[in-house]
């Protein structure tokens, strides 16, 4: 079978490919998403079993600046890949990745940011979104027009709410490559933003083994939203100390020291409990485990 996969040099995308190639034909899009005649041709060309949607501009904090190209990337262009791809003859599931960034404000976030202690709550496919992002507010306008497709034409989609993935080779600006890679570089002190948010995480394996298994239970998946957990939350602070112990760094942590993000999300947090229970899938990886792999693959690559 075919698979179309849009983002395929990217982090997901690449490991993506490594474990599929094996078992099916894999395809870049190689158009601009916002070409509509062009993602046309080429899904037509194809004429892929399944598509995988991950390209997507993804840095949160930079969406708040540059939030029109956010907006075209995000939104329209997703909405091009859907119109582009509504009447392909073969077409199985298209697998859109969301975000838990969709869920944005929630009251318990205002008890998180003012101190107040109390159980952290765990998100599930029904807790109401209420996205505090440009970035989020385009993916939760992609899942609409995902559930608009389906009803209107019978569109055959499913979508991840993805925690925070981490074990990237190649990229550390994101929060747990961006701790480790500043550890190992300074001794003495490292520049961070806030301690107080906590966020959860998904060893990038799991992550892919769940997208195998939709590709193989496509019919179980079909018209589902998932939320990928696991429900392991941690504060940036203990995730800093955690790392620190790690590594063995004694050095000081400079909190606040990047520009305020606007409407600061300080609670994210998600269970698998539906992706388990449908499909038999859940994390193995715990993240004591896949933090140690990942400063494995910095230290390496730093020649550490």
């Amino acid at each position: 079978m075919k698979i179309l996969i849009t983002g395929l040099s990217g982090f997901i995308g690449g490991y993506l490919s490594q474990r599929l190639k094996s078992k099916y034909e894999i395809f870049d899009l190689e158009k601009d998403l916002l070409d509509f005649d062009g993602v046309k041709q080429r899904l037509q060309e194809v004429n892929p079993d399944f598509i995988i949607h991950l390209a997507a501009r993804t840095e949160v904090e930079k969406s708040f600046y540059e939030q029109i190209t956010f907006s075209q990337i995000n939104y329209t262009g997703t909405v091009n890949l859907i119109e582009s791809a509504r009447d392909l003859p073969n077409l199985k599931l298209f697998v859109f990745s969301s975000t838990m960034e969709t869920y944005g404000w929630q009251p318990e976030s205002d008890n998180i940011r003012d101190g107040i202690e109390g159980v952290l709550p765990v998100f599930n496919e029904e807790t109401p979104q209420h996205p505090n992002a440009p970035y989020a507010v385009a993916k939760v306008g992609c899942e609409y027009y995902l559930e608009y497709a389906q009803r209107a034409y019978n569109f055959p989609y499913c979508a991840f709410r993805q925690t925070n993935a981490y074990g990237r080779v190649d990229n550390d600006f994101f929060v747990v490559e961006q701790i480790i890679t500043q550890m190992l570089k300074n001794p003495n002190e490292i520049n961070l933003g806030y301690a107080e948010p906590y966020r959860n995480f998904i060893w990038i394996e799991d992550l892919i083994d769940l997208y195998e298994v939709v590709l193989e239970k496509h019919q179980l998946a079909k018209g589902n939203i998932f939320c990928t957990g696991p429900n392991n939350a941690i504060s940036i602070k203990a995730l800093v100390d955690k790392i620190a112990k790690m590594i063995n760094w004694n050095g000081t942590v400079n909190w606040n020291t990047k520009p305020k993000r606007h409407g600061e999300i300080y609670v994210l947090n998600s269970t698998n409990k539906k992706a388990t229970e449908l499909l038999g899938w859940e994390p193995k990886v715990e993240l004591d485990d896949g933090l140690q792999r990942t400063i494995k693959i910095w230290k390496d690559k730093l020649g550490f």
